[in-house]
Formats: structure tokens, C-alpha cells, sequence
């Protein structure tokens, strides 16, 4: 009984300590949904992402590691390439319409796992994790496999549990209201510090690429006012 108690309670605190900061990611994504993102793109994303860190970090329970620390730090360019993606795009109309799902909800869940932006999110998922690998591969190479059972059995609920919390979270009057305010330059800035962060590991360096992205952002929307006001004067 103890046994079962000590890996659980050991489960929850690993997590909790390694994923604390995806509150806040998913919390940015969920904000995000709309036509052609969902929800769905996102749990499947983040449950996709865990799933690689969690093989990933198996070589620890057999004795060995295999993939490089360096190789890992070098997803940080995905959450980067996505955010820069993010701003350019941005400014354009997303009024467009887009044809409705008319398929069953069975071929919707198997798409949600092969999607594109289901593969965006998990991305960002496994390379904002990256750090975990240290903390999961010392831990599973001293648990018995009926420990590591529960405490993956542990994990996989509490990416649940964070998914709900940060949907939740959403829609907090305070943080709505924001992210509904800035939300499209809010988020691509955060995924561009996120991917700095996870290739330097440097504060400084992260907080300048965050303000270079506002900034950068500042600049393209200054642009196209200003186109729009030079093509209304000329159809005057």
C-alpha cells in the first residue's frame, strides 16, 4: 500500500514541477480556437507531445539514454518558426469562410491526431518539455515497473487535468478580456521567447526576442494601416 501511495504522490509532484509552465501555453493556445483550430487539435497535440517526451525518456528505465540533450534544444526552432509564421499571417482577413465538418466524430478524432496543427502543438508540447527528459529519465531508471506503470498511469491523467484547467482558465473575465485584446500578437511573441528559451536556456535573450516580436508585430500593423489608408485615398 505504501508502495502504490509513494508513486502516485511521487507522479503527481514530477509533473506538477516538470509542467507547471504549459498551464500557461495551453492556456495561450486555448485562447486560440477558432474554424480550423480546435480544441480537439490541441488535447490530441499535447497528449501527442507528452507521449514522445515519455519515449523519450524510456531509455532511463533500460539503463541508457539515446537521444542527445543538444538534439532535443533544437525543436526550440519549431515554436519559434510557428510564432514568426503566426505574426506575418495575422494581419490577414480571417473572415474567410471554411467548410464545415460534416464527417462522424470517428474520422474527426483520427484526423485531430494527423493534422497539422496537431503536430504544431505537439511540437511545442515536446520542445517546451525538453527539460523533462533530465527529471523523467533519473526517475524511471529507479522505479520497479509496477511503480513506472503507476506513475505513467499518474502523468497521463494530469495532462488532462492541466488541458481542462487551461481551457478553464480562458474564460476568466480578466484573462478573456486579454487574451481576446492580444491575443494574436500576445501568443506568437510567447511561442518565439518559448523557442528561444528552449535553444539558449537564457532569460535576457528570451525577454529581448518577446520585445523584438512586439516590436516587429508594431511595425507590420503600422504598414498595413498605412497601405490601407494610401489605397482609400486612391479610390477617392
Amino acid at each position: 500500500m505504501s508502495g502504490l501511495v509513494t508513486a502516485i504522490t511521487t507522479g503527481i509532484t514530477a509533473f506538477s514541477a516538470t509542467n507547471i509552465d504549459d498551464i500557461v501555453i495551453l492556456t495561450l493556445l486555448f485562447s486560440q480556437v477558432n474554424k480550423t483550430f480546435r480544441s480537439r487539435h490541441i488535447i490530441a497535440g499535447q497528449y501527442l507531445g507528452f507521449a514522445a517526451l515519455i519515449a523519450a525518456s524510456l531509455p532511463g528505465f533500460f539503463g541508457g539514454l539515446i537521444i542527445p540533450q543538444d538534439w532535443i534544444r533544437l525543436l526550440g526552432l519549431m515554436p519559434i518558426i510557428i510564432g514568426m509564421s503566426s505574426l506575418l499571417k495575422r494581419e490577414e482577413d480571417s473572415s474567410e469562410e471554411v467548410t464545415e465538418e460534416t464527417e462522424g466524430s470517428c474520422p474527426s478524432v483520427i484526423r485531430s491526431f494527423i493534422s497539422p496543427q496537431t503536430c504544431n502543438v505537439a511540437a511545442i508540447a515536446f520542445a517546451n518539455g525538453s527539460d523533462n527528459i533530465s527529471v523523467y529519465v533519473p526517475l524511471f531508471a529507479n522505479s520497479e515497473l509496477e511503480s513506472l506503470l503507476l506513475i505513467l498511469g499518474v502523468f497521463f491523467s494530469l495532462v488532462g487535468v492541466w488541458c481542462y484547467a487551461a481551457y478553464k482558465l480562458t474564460y476568466l473575465p480578466a484573462i478573456a478580456q486579454f487574451l481576446t485584446d492580444n491575443g494574436n500578437t500576445f501568443v506568437p511573441c510567447i511561442l518565439v521567447g518559448l523557442g528561444v528559451f528552449i535553444v539558449s536556456e537564457n532569460v535576457t535573450w528570451t525577454l529581448l526576442s518577446v520585445i523584438s516580436s512586439y516590436l516587429f508585430s508594431f511595425i507590420l500593423s503600422f504598414n498595413n494601416q498605412r497601405s490601407s489608408q494610401e489605397q482609400e485615398k486612391l479610390s477617392i
